[in-house]
């Protein structure tokens, strides 16, 4: 289960898909879950919200409480299983279902943990290697100058990397300044930042320095835990850099402010 297998034919007419908000979306950054369905119907799709979704267990999973995690997995799993497919703006919450779902549950809820994750993949995944979204014809280079961190889940466990690259030069005209040490953590790690603040500190520090060396005025991402950690120390320090979601920037949404800046 440590990668998934992409059915290479082409995709059925008019897709339904299931987005899965993620907390962090839903209470800080609504502007992700927004920009998504934008570019989930830009792709042909048919999206679907359920408004029952809450957690998707990931907290209490990563802390030992795996008592509290069934349930919410099994509500997930209840909520999302009809669609044909199942998207994340987040590859941590997409690789908490893929991966430690069917890990968690036994019996007919591991089977339905494992058919629901055959289905389920991050927004820049999806978008990319499954809907085919179409790049944009004579696209012109982009003005925006855009640096990118590749977070720990969505790297490791669901094997992003070239796909949000690719979309933000085909959709958008834009060339990534690539950071040093893009593929280490930034620190954030979910509760490992709470239980291990000053070496957290220390890592989001450094990668703030690396995104700030490369030049560029906007530091994007795919997973907002990481992208609220650098912004939240960008802000503490008085440093300078725009800190957006992908999704934002594909959608062209750059109306919003940047993450950690007004309303």
């Amino acid at each position: 289960m440590n990668e998934q297998h992409h059915d290479q034919s082409p995709p059925p007419q008019r897709m339904r898909v299931s987005l899965f908000v993620t907390c962090l979306a839903d209470l800080f950054r609504p502007s992700v879950a927004f920009a998504s369905i934008k570019l989930l119907e830009q792709a042909g799709c048919e999206v679907m919200v359920p408004l029952q979704q809450t957690c998707c267990g990931q907290p209490a999973y990563n802390s030992g409480d795996y008592e509290a995690t069934v349930p919410l997995a099994q509500q997930v799993i209840a909520l999302l299983e009809t669609a044909d497919y199942v998207v994340v703006p987040s590859g941590s919450c997409a690789g908490m279902i893929c991966h430690h779902y069917p890990k968690l549950l036994q019996g007919e809820w591991r089977d339905r943990a494992l058919k629901l994750a055959a289905k389920t993949f991050e927004l820049t995944v999806f978008l990319k290697d499954i809907a085919r979204i179409e790049p944009q014809r004579n696209n012109p280079p982009s003005t925006l100058s855009v640096t990118y961190h590749d977070s720990c889940a969505g790297l490791r466990e669901m094997s992003i990397k070239e796909q949000p690259r690719q979309l933000l030069r085909e959709l958008c005209g834009i060339e990534i300044n690539e950071l040093e040490q893009s593929e280490v953590c930034c620190g954030f790690g979910g509760t490992f930042c709470a239980k291990m603040p000053e070496i957290s500190g220390k890592m989001v520090n450094d990668k703030l320095d690396h995104a700030l060396a490369t030049g560029a005025k906007i530091l994007a991402g795919g997973d907002l835990g990481c992208l609220l950690n650098i912004a939240g120390r960008a802000q503490r320090l008085g440093q300078e850099i725009e800190v957006r979601h992908i999704a934002e920037l594909l959608s062209g949404d750059m109306d919003t402010s940047p993450i950690g800046e007004g309303r």
